[in-house]
């Protein structure tokens, strides 16, 4: 998170955009993404042959917070809005707070975070 952090700081990241950056503050493309998977692969032959990306990660971790965490903080966590039409009956009853959602990124990291919901990240 620390890294994460500067990165942000040093590349002018707005708080409520995108958080990659190249060096000259513009947001990293989604082909950079792609680039940068290639050539993980190339160096980490796992990451080709489980066919690792941007979204396998998200939905794996996705699926970690749903697990540990609940349906509630996974929405939150993923930053799914809420609508009436959501076919998940279950997003209209739980509620994650932005406490619970820094708890699941706490537990997920190991590192610490300012919101979370002290000697919660352990579960």
């Amino acid at each position: 998170m620390q890294y994460l952090q500067r990165h942000a700081l040093e590349r002018r990241a707005p708080g409520d955009g995108q958080l990659l950056r190249y060096a000259n503050t513009r947001p990293v493309s989604r082909r950079r993404y792609d680039y940068l998977w290639q050539r993980l692969g190339r160096i980490l032959p796992w990451v080709a042959t489980q066919q690792v990306s941007a979204h396998w990660l998200r939905h794996t971790t996705l699926t970690w917070v749903e697990r540990v965490y609940g349906y509630g903080v996974a929405l939150a966590y993923a930053g799914h809005a809420e609508t009436p039409n959501d076919a998940g009956t279950t997003a209209r009853y739980v509620k994650a707070t932005l406490e619970e959602v820094a708890t699941a990124l706490t537990a997920l990291t190991g590192e610490p975070h300012p919101l979370a919901l002290p000697g919660d990240a352990e579960s």
